[in-house]
């Protein structure tokens, strides 16, 4: 049995051209002259909702006008987004035998809404978004404590980011890096990750062999 924590954009909701969206239409509601680009995402430091404002030029005083805007538009959307090809399968897969969780800096709400709308309600045991306090290496540590059935017990935390990496290693859990989510495969090496896959199918390999060690 293992602890298994999926970050959400990018990893397991394919949002990136929402978010380039929702990005854009909150520099224009607050009037910031910025056009939003792929590379606005892809190369933050700290994947998150805030960053991603300061990077869109926007300034302190309005970034958490821009975090809201942005949680708005994605919980207001008709339809929650795709889960990328594969994924609904193996987290199902995993859950059969370990503990699911999802740690993200979109909000509860939101994953929630994704997690029903891909009848995956019953595999994930909890959602650890922006609006629980705490950084992301807190939140690993959290649901490590929370959900964890020993101390001994393996944690895997998966993400599309260098910060995701950051925290993983933060909180002394196995990281495995993405390449199909925000960031390039070279930014994501600069947080030297446990694993690097190309494909989700690559997942069962990597945690069901690590877990049958041990």
């Amino acid at each position: 049995m293992a602890l298994i924590i999926f970050d959400f954009d990018g990893v397991l909701a394919d949002t990136l051209n929402d978010l380039l969206q929702f990005g854009q239409e909150a520099c224009d509601e607050l009037d910031i002259k910025h056009v939003v680009k792929k590379d606005d995402l892809s190369n933050l430091e700290v994947m998150s909702f805030a960053s991603y404002g300061r990077a869109c030029e926007v300034p302190e005083d309005l970034v958490d006008e821009f975090v809201q805007i942005c949680l708005k538009r994605i919980a207001e959307k008709k339809s929650p987004p795709a889960i990328f090809n594969g994924l609904s399968n193996i987290v199902r897969r995993f859950a059969v035998n370990n503990m699911i969780a999802v740690v993200t800096t979109n909000s509860s709400q939101n994953v929630n809404a994704f997690i029903v709308e891909h009848d995956l309600d019953e595999c994930v045991h909890a959602v650890y978004g922006v609006d629980l306090p705490g950084s992301k290496a807190q939140k690993i540590s959290i649901a490590r404590d929370q959900l964890a059935a020993t101390k001994r017990e393996s944690v895997f935390m998966i993400g599309d980011s260098l910060s995701d990496i950051r925290a993983a290693k933060e909180a002394f859990v196995t990281s495995i890096a993405v390449t199909w989510g925000h960031q390039s495969l070279e930014y994501l090496l600069r947080g030297d990750p446990d694993y690097v896959i190309h494909f989700p199918h690559d997942l069962i390999e990597i945690i069901e062999k690590k877990t049958i060690r041990n």
